[in-house]
């Protein structure tokens, strides 16, 4: 079964240009994630994925680089 490509935002403390260089190889190791990206410049640090992931997958991978997913 095909899973549907789809788009998400998370609300993260990836606060920076620094923080997302040091997210980028956790991120970029998901592969169902096709891109993402971090508005740092947003009060709520926008995490937005691209991809057939789970949303489990991402916020471990955020995890494993330090950052959280705020509700």
């Amino acid at each position: 079964m095909e899973q549907n490509v789809k788009t998400r935002k998370f609300k993260t403390d990836i606060n920076c240009d620094s923080c997302v260089r040091n997210v980028m190889p956790y991120l970029n190791s998901v592969s169902s994630v096709t891109s993402w990206n971090v508005d740092t410049t947003d009060k709520g640090k926008i995490l937005t994925v691209h991809g057939t992931f789970k949303d489990e997958e991402v916020e471990q991978a955020v995890k494993d680089a330090g950052f959280i997913i705020r509700g």
